[in-house]
């Protein structure tokens, strides 16, 4: 979008950008707690206002808004799985899922295995029942949904990022919910690269960039010498006829601590590019598509990487959204260490970005961009793994008195 047009629309909306970035603590947690890695939000309890989850302290807990005084943990691992792996503190990663289709959102987790919860009538009081999913892939450091098969439903896909311990080492997965998930029925697993992930697999992307009606999942590895095999970015095709495994493409093989990638048309061109974060090293960039590939009688893009920020250090969360809303898709990210920069990268609608900072010392697991607050614009909440918090970032974007 050109400058002008972009401040004709901010004119005509009402809206401007000004300001910093106001953070707010939701909970600091103490010694000994274990990791906050996940961070999740939805009105779980149909009142209006946004509630938030997270893990930590061996279990799940659920935060009521709009203030996220109360609180209560909805589960402990230690005493809902009985299973024959010892559980961690808190989970590796999480999301939301309406899992038995009620109409509200179920957490599901990973914490040595992937389970979900069932989100009581009164989330603040009643019982979350804790059900598997699947504990034979691990190393689960991402979990998210998408109609993967195009029945009308959403599925869950996940990785099993562990090398050995597992029937499934170094594979990307998705899962089919039963037909009675509360039964503890089976989930349908399909393996979409099997054995074809190495290099410790951490966050994918769905979408369809082919073309085909059929959405792709894309993933980042981080390699380094206790995970050999990584340092990429690829993308799995999904073939025509459902059969597993899906075709591999490379994006990059040159990617040190390749962790995060998502899709969108960055530059509104209706090609599927990809932004993408070096969480484990340094740097942001973006994946061009290229449309002057057609392979077989299907298009196949080509990806240009285009570097956007090669400093920023560690940036282990990424999440894409229109933060300013002038019609085009921004991205934010935090870097994981305790001297983390958030930031949030505004799109020119041609793919140009400039960084904007939303805070410093601040570092992160996964982030989520959601309104928080009620007053209409999209903010910013971080699970800050070594920070050991769970903070929101309130966007300054403000209505015109005018």
């Amino acid at each position: 979008m050109k400058a002008t047009a972009l401040l004709a629309l901010l004119f005509l909306s009402g809206l401007t950008v000004s300001g910093s970035w106001k953070k707010h603590l939701v909970v600091q947690k103490q010694p000994g707690q274990g990791s906050m890695n996940v961070a999740v939000a939805s009105d779980f309890d149909g009142d209006g206002r946004i509630d938030v989850m997270t893990s930590f302290g061996g279990g799940v807990s659920v935060f009521r808004g709009p203030d996220w005084r109360e609180s209560r943990q909805v589960t402990r691992f230690a005493d809902a799985y009985k299973g024959k792996r010892k559980v961690r503190n808190g989970c590796i990663h999480g999301c939301l899922l309406d899992v038995d289709g009620d109409g509200d959102e179920d957490f599901v987790g990973s914490n040595q295995m992937v389970f979900w919860l069932e989100c009581p009538d009164d989330p603040f009081d009643g019982d979350w029942t804790f059900r598997v999913i699947d504990d034979e892939i691990l190393g689960t450091h991402c979990l998210i949904t998408g109609d993967v098969d195009g029945d009308g439903k959403l599925d869950l896909i996940a990785n099993s990022g562990r090398p050995a311990d597992t029937p499934f080492p170094n594979s990307l997965v998705w899962l089919e919910v039963p037909d009675d998930p509360k039964s503890g029925q089976a989930w349908k697993r399909h393996v979409v690269a099997d054995k074809d992930a190495p290099g410790g697999s951490h966050y994918m992307g769905l979408g369809d960039v082919n073309r085909d009606g059929l959405p792709d999942i894309a993933c980042g590895a981080k390699g380094g010498e206790k995970f050999p095999g990584g340092e990429w970015f690829a993308l799995w095709e999904q073939t025509r006829n459902g059969k597993t495994p899906w075709k591999k493409r490379f994006l990059s093989d040159r990617q040190p601590g390749a962790s995060n990638i998502l899709p969108a048309d960055l530059n509104g061109d209706g090609l599927v590019d990809y932004f993408a974060s070096r969480g484990h090293a340094k740097g942001v960039l973006w994946f061009k598509a290229q449309a002057n590939s057609i392979k077989g009688g299907r298009f196949s893009p080509d990806f240009k990487p285009i570097e956007i920020d090669p400093d920023i250090d560690r940036p282990h969360s990424l999440a894409l959204a229109d933060i300013d809303r002038d019609g085009d898709v921004d991205a934010a990210t935090c870097g994981s260490l305790v001297t983390g920069e958030a930031v949030w990268y505004e799109n020119d609608g041609q793919g140009k970005f400039t960084r904007r900072l939303l805070g410093r010392n601040q570092g992160s697991y996964d982030l989520r961009i959601i309104e928080m607050d009620g007053d209409g614009d999209l903010d910013v909440l971080i699970a800050g793994h070594h920070n050991a918090n769970l903070v929101w970032f309130e966007n300054p974007l403000e209505k015109s008195h005018n």
